[in-house]
């Protein structure tokens, strides 16, 4: 096979042990990899190179990951997955509020970080739910080909993270998405119990839906069984 052809990850990692294996591994599995350690380095990399992904540390040289996540995330689309041995939730909540699209806990097994990776990767090539028509409630459409939003005629910004759970939810009105259902069909995984991915990604949908209250009426939370898009709440 053409190399040129293997999807491009760029690694930023300090640790140049780690990086040779991580590097290592993920061309043995299919992968390019370009590892840089240098955090002041990321974000003019990532432009000039246009990676498929972008594995990211927090402790870097230079500049921080939290810092470059946030720059990344105004001019690059493709997946971030933060990596990482800060295993507290306030950190792992703000790499996702900031843009990320997962975190990754180090020490990581090797195939479970290929299982994320993959996840991500079918992510952003794929569209979910029914792909070529626009959803319409009341005031809201949903151009699922377009992956485009808008209510009252005004065009809503949303990552693709939330315009994917936005979709899910959608073309489900009217019935209980769980937790773990959710995890499956967006993230590919198993929902741990403790993952905070879902519950960032439903408080900005909701903020920017304009349904950030405490009783949120639009996306309702069904206690002990997951979440309920209202079709008639639009």
């Amino acid at each position: 096979m053409n190399t040129a052809m293997l999807p491009l990850i760029t690694l930023v990692e300090d640790d140049l042990r780690l990086s040779e294996l991580v590097s290592r591994y993920l061309e043995n599995n299919g992968f390019r990899v370009q590892a840089t350690s240098r955090g002041d380095e990321v974000v003019e990399q990532v432009q000039r190179d246009a990676p498929d992904l972008v594995i990211l540390d927090l402790g870097l040289p230079g500049q921080d990951g939290f810092s470059i996540c946030k720059q990344l995330r105004l001019l690059y689309h493709n997946p971030i997955l933060i990596l990482t041995a800060r295993d507290n939730d306030n950190d792992q909540v703000l790499g996702l509020e900031l843009g990320a699209d997962d975190y990754v806990i180090k020490p990581v097994e090797p195939r479970v970080l290929m299982a994320r990776i993959h996840a991500l990767l079918r992510r952003s090539t794929a569209r979910t739910g029914p792909a070529n028509k626009t959803l319409r409630f009341g005031r809201l459409a949903i151009n699922a080909a377009a992956r485009s939003v808008s209510l009252g005629g005004q065009s809503i910004d949303l990552s693709g993270s939330e315009f994917e759970l936005l979709l899910h939810l959608a073309a489900h009105a009217g019935e209980i998405q769980s937790r773990e259902t959710l995890y499956q069909r967006l993230y590919r995984r198993e929902y741990d119990g403790t993952d905070r991915t879902l519950d960032v990604r439903m408080s900005h949908l909701r903020k920017k839906l304009g349904d950030e209250t405490d009783s949120s009426e639009r996306i309702k939370t069904i206690w002990g069984q997951g979440y309920l898009f209202v079709p008639d709440a639009w």
